[in-house]
């Protein structure tokens, strides 16, 4: 199943976030259950509509990692994968 947002909306893949102490012990994800702040980029909509009805485009594109607001996404779980969906003015910055 493919999503395609609308307006301003972006779809993003949640990153899987483990954390490796000093001692080398890999915390996963799983154990701090708080929304995560990064993903990658899968679709992203037209943009939002402006009232001259001219649409501002969104600066991020497909593949790229982001960073966001930690409770600005909506999840959605589809097929047995978890998404993200947020606006395009959550985005804090692009990872590279």
């Amino acid at each position: 199943m493919q999503l395609k947002p609308v307006s301003d909306h972006i779809v993003l893949k949640p990153m899987d976030k483990e954390t490796t102490t000093t001692s080398g012990i890999i915390i996963p994800e799983t154990v701090d259950k708080e929304r995560p702040e990064q993903a990658e980029v899968l679709s992203v909509g037209p943009g939002k509509m402006l009232e001259n009805g001219q649409r501002q485009p969104i600066e991020v594109r497909v593949g790229q990692k982001v960073l966001f607001k930690k409770y600005a996404p909506d999840e959605f779980e589809i097929d047995g994968q978890t998404y993200l969906v947020i606006r395009g003015e959550d985005v804090i910055a692009v990872v590279e």
